[in-house]
């Protein structure tokens, strides 16, 4: 029998594969670890840091802002898991369902492209087409004969734009595992569907769906994990003083006490939570 070390220099080039990952992960996620020990210390620009124990959960735990941030956190959170899972899925098929191959990866590329963007330019795109004075949605708007919409400073709609652009930006990059599992569906069931006089959507229903099942269920326990993760680079980016009600979450919370503030112990321990 092997021994382990032989085994692993049999299959060294794909463990040298495994280099970048490694750094990467040890750097940015485990060093860290070693600063949370600030959340319970008074930190101090000179001299040794004071060790306070349980003093800034406390604050945390009486702290309204704090109570505010974790309810936008899992607000936002829920929005974009109720209304985004979907929409890949249903871009995926509709996708799978062109006949012109050119025109479907024209398709693709288009919807694939909001992903390489970064959410500065997401901002820009969405605070021009929304402005309320010559935004594209308030003309149709005043077309129409009502009122423009502040939708970037409403609170009332903030929200909404935080989840449409979202979509925007991740759906057509989403649906890629959804096409790949599409090509692994038999064709076998569409025919005898077809045969028994099955409509698109029966086909839709009672074929594609059931065996998009497992793939849905996978990625969707996946997002489940990422919950307490309600986009910070997006929020950041699009957040203003006229919606902070509404859109301020903890990762902004604690970069504005932890950056903004320096308050950096108290800012430790609002990131550990």
């Amino acid at each position: 029998m092997q021994s382990l070390a032989r085994r692993i220099y049999k299959s060294r080039k794909y463990y040298y594969l495994l280099i970048p990952a490694t750094v990467y992960f040890v750097i940015f996620h485990y060093i860290p670890i070693f600063g949370v020990s600030l959340a319970f210390q008074k930190y101090k620009i000179f001299g040794p840091n004071e060790w306070v124990g349980l003093q800034y959960f406390k604050e945390l735990f009486s702290s309204p802002t704090f109570y505010r941030a974790l309810r936008n956190t899992l607000t936002i959170s829920a929005l974009k898991i109720i209304f985004t899972f979907p929409v890949p899925v249903f871009l995926a098929i509709l996708m799978n369902e062109m006949r012109n191959k050119a025109f479907a990866k024209a398709v693709r590329s288009v919807v694939y492209l909001p992903h390489f963007l970064s959410w500065v330019v997401i901002t820009g795109i969405f605070a021009a087409i929304l402005s309320p004075v010559n935004g594209l949605v308030n003309e149709i708007i005043r077309f129409f004969g009502f009122e423009p919409i502040p939708f970037m400073t409403s609170s009332k709609h903030f929200r909404g734009v935080l989840v449409v652009s979202e979509i925007w930006r991740s759906a057509g990059w989403d649906s890629i595992l959804y096409t790949a599992a599409l090509m692994n569906i038999d064709p076998q069931l569409y025919e005898a569907a077809e045969i028994d006089g099955a409509s698109k959507l029966s086909q839709t229903l009672h074929i594609t769906i059931p065996e998009l099942a497992r793939t849905m269920i996978t990625v969707f326990i996946l997002n489940i994990g990422f919950f307490m993760n309600a986009g910070f680079d997006q929020v950041f980016n699009m957040m203003n003083d006229s919606v902070i009600s509404v859109a301020d979450i903890i990762d902004a919370y604690a970069y504005r006490i932890g950056l903004i503030k320096m308050n950096y112990s108290y800012a430790t321990a609002v990131g550990l939570f």
